[in-house]
């Protein structure tokens, strides 16, 4: 029974999900390379969408300009691309697939992100107190 238990191992380990079985991948990720993704890469590409890079754009000008209703769509904005970006709305499937297969890394750290910039464009444009300044009157 050893030969037959080796081979029904062995066919059952080329089942997996390996590269070269990479369906979903060829749809998410058309130019992987075969080597898997971590949390730092998905990272990486995900701050190259252009979503996201309106989003910084956008989260400096409510920063700079300290704008509170700026700050809002800012943080309605993160929330709506992070949901968005991340595949969180995959109703078929093919984001955990690929995640499955390695061409999509965990993106745990691109969602940290995007919630402390949210927290603090939050605290940053909040309002004033009453009978402070900002110019340093005192």
């Amino acid at each position: 029974m050893g030969p037959v238990r080796r081979g029904l191992i062995a066919a059952i380990a080329c089942l997996g999900p390996a590269p070269a079985w990479a369906a979903a991948c060829d749809l998410v990720r058309p130019a992987w390379d075969g080597m898997p993704v971590g949390a730092v890469g998905e990272l990486l590409f995900l701050l190259q969408s252009p979503m996201v890079l309106v989003m910084i754009l956008g989260t400096a000008l409510a920063v700079r300009f300290r704008s509170e209703w700026g700050g809002l769509v800012v943080v309605v904005g993160w929330s709506i691309v992070t949901y968005l970006i991340t595949g969180w709305g995959d109703g078929d499937g093919t984001m955990a697939q690929a995640a499955a297969e390695g061409c999509v890394g965990s993106a745990w750290l691109f969602i940290a992100i995007a919630a402390a910039l949210s927290i603090g464009v939050v605290l940053y444009t909040a309002p004033l107190p009453r009978g402070k300044k900002t110019n340093g009157d005192g």
